[in-house]
């Protein structure tokens, strides 16, 4: 038996009517005999074609309110007859079933509906049957059956039915097919994903399939890919392709910024903050961001919660960076950031982030619920004698939404709304302070008055001695060790103000 199969009758079946009339009119062109129904029978009627209707091949009406319109054994059997079996063949001509040569389908929008807050009537209405049932019966007989599965194959389909006057070749069957049982799967993982929302049931399903290859992975030697939408967050305006450690930085720099509302900017390297401030002044903020951490900033990702003006524009402009991020630029500001030409610029869309954190290990994958919980002033229970300033308050708050989002063990020392330093990813936490320590130091900063986070508590009083003996004055940190009082004592000690929150956060 050849490869090659000539179209000569196509079942259509479609939810989405547009783009279709080419098709419809090279279809027409090629002699193909067309089997619809419904709604779909009509628009290609409209479109001057003659159509068999699906009610008229199996004698049976649409019923249920059209629930039930191609589920017949006139259709599944004029799919799924295989060609070179002979048996198969006299069942088709007994019972006076055409082969079907081309499925061409768009199935209910599900996801569509559910994304559109629908009442869950409308939700489960759109959940597609006899769509889902035509792809894959066609998908599984690709040897002679052709299924275009959607409307982002309608263009590809019409150059082959163009290039190759409506034969088809086995490789372009079994490509087709694949396509649809991606498609397929792609869209029960929806169903049930909205299902278990209820149900609980502990399984772990996830579906990208939008795709693309990147240059490379974490470093040259590995492959690198990325799923999902990317421009559904972003509008990249310039700059190279974008690489597999930018998209972990610019990650880690949104759900950072995401914690501020006031004028806000911050610099990131390695998926942690080494600048931040918050200021009345968007050129003020990035000046003192900067100034965090000007050697680490090299090369690093920029973001801000605010529209960039051109003064700003100016000032970064006079640094490497690999990417910026904001909600918007200013015209004048834009001329300035693309001088350099491989400068990534991205405008960051008002889109809701992922409330759940997927991370491959061992043979499985951990899911946990991101870290949604900020401290706030009422969360912050006084233990020392002495109490935190309203100032002092507000900068923990501060220091405390950077260690948030650093790596553990990490330590954050903050003044003023500013990040002066800090201490990630290291094995102790004592040597996470003492690293900030010796950076803010480095750096010219004095830490008189200065304030001292913690992602987790300290299980001995010589952070607390170590950090008051360089000038800090407050101490936000969870609580929670046994030997906390050695802690407090300390502090009461030499008066320092310490806070808990009760709310641990690594992050590793």
């Amino acid at each position: 038996m050849s490869n090659s199969v000539k179209i000569k009758t196509a079942l259509i079946s479609v939810f989405h009517k547009d783009k279709l009339e080419p098709i419809v009119k090279k279809l027409g062109e090629l002699g193909v005999d067309i089997i619809s129904t419904g709604g779909t029978k009509s628009a290609i009627e409209k479109m001057g074609r003659s159509v068999t209707a699906v009610e008229d091949l199996t004698s049976y009406p649409s019923i249920l309110g059209g629930r039930v319109k191609t589920l017949h054994p006139k259709i599944f059997g004029g799919i799924l007859a295989r060609r070179e079996l002979q048996s198969d063949q006299d069942e088709l001509q007994q019972y006076e079933i055409p082969s079907i040569d081309l499925v061409l389908v768009n199935l209910y929008p599900f996801e569509e509906t559910v994304a559109s807050g629908a009442d869950k009537a409308s939700i489960i209405e759109k959940i597609d049957i006899g769509g889902i049932s035509l792809i894959r019966a066609a998908a599984k007989n690709y040897k002679d059956v052709l299924i275009v599965s959607g409307r982002h194959q309608y263009d590809g389909l019409l150059a082959l039915l163009n290039e190759k006057g409506g034969e088809t070749s086995l490789d372009d069957r079994m490509q087709y097919a694949a396509e649809a049982f991606n498609v397929s799967s792609h869209y029960d993982t929806q169903i049930f994903n909205y299902f278990n929302t209820e149900a609980q049931i502990p399984a772990y399903k996830i579906s990208e399939i939008q795709g693309r290859e990147l240059r490379y992975g974490e470093n040259p030697h590995q492959k690198g890919l990325f799923f999902g939408d990317f421009d559904a967050m972003f509008e990249k305006i310039h700059g190279k392709e974008i690489s597999y450690n930018n998209l972990l930085d610019i990650d880690a720099a949104i759900h950072l910024i995401s914690e501020f509302s006031e004028t806000t900017f911050a610099v990131l390297k390695h998926n942690n903050a080494c600048g931040l401030a918050t200021r009345p002044k968007l050129l003020d903020a990035w000046k003192d961001a900067l100034a965090g951490d000007p050697i680490s900033a090299f090369g690093g990702i920029l973001i801000t919660n605010c529209k960039l003006n051109h003064e700003t524009a100016v000032e970064i402009n006079k640094l490497f960076f690999e990417a910026i991020i904001a909600p918007g630029y200013d015209k004048d500001a834009l001329e300035v950031l693309k001088q350099k030409k491989n400068r990534i610029i991205l405008i960051q869309k008002d889109v809701k982030l992922a409330e759940k954190l997927h991370r491959s290990v061992l043979n499985g994958t951990l899911v946990q619920d991101k870290d949604l919980k900020t401290e706030t002033v009422n969360d912050m229970k006084t233990v020392t004698k002495k109490a935190p300033s309203d100032n002092e308050s507000a900068d923990m708050v501060f220091a405390n939404i950077v260690v948030k989002h650093s790596k553990s063990n990490s330590i954050v020392l903050a003044k003023n709304n500013q990040l002066l330093a800090s201490g990630v990813g290291q094995t102790s936490r004592i040597d996470a302070l003492k690293h900030a320590i010796e950076k803010a130091e480095g750096f010219g900063f004095n830490l008189t008055g200065a304030v001292m986070a913690s992602d987790a508590f300290f299980p001995f009083a010589d952070s607390v001695e170590i950090a008051g003996k360089a000038g800090i004055t407050a101490v936000i940190q969870p609580g929670g060790s046994v030997r906390d009082q050695e802690s407090i004592d300390y502090c009461n000690d030499h008066n320092i103000a310490m806070v808990f929150t009760g709310t641990r956060h690594f992050k590793h």
